[in-house]
């Protein structure tokens, strides 16, 4: 998957995922969003096509790094 293209987005796609929290939270300090609301905002992304139970806080971690990474 390219950069984002967030249709059929999985938990694997960190980079397009990251891209898609900066863009619809760009108010939010991703250092400060704890994981529950973190498994939310991504499960609530367009395109976005996994549920909760194929995700881990592994998973969770490197999302949130992309995130930090994207607004850097």
């Amino acid at each position: 998957m390219t950069s984002g293209n967030f249709n059929g987005m999985k938990w694997t796609d960190t980079l397009d995922i990251a891209i898609g929290l900066a863009e619809h939270h760009p108010e939010v300090d991703p250092t400060k969003v704890n994981f529950v609301d973190l498994m939310r905002w991504v499960m609530a992304l367009p395109g976005f096509a996994e549920d909760q139970h194929h995700c881990g806080e592994k998973q969770l971690e490197a999302i949130q790094a992309a995130w930090i990474e994207e607004v850097a």
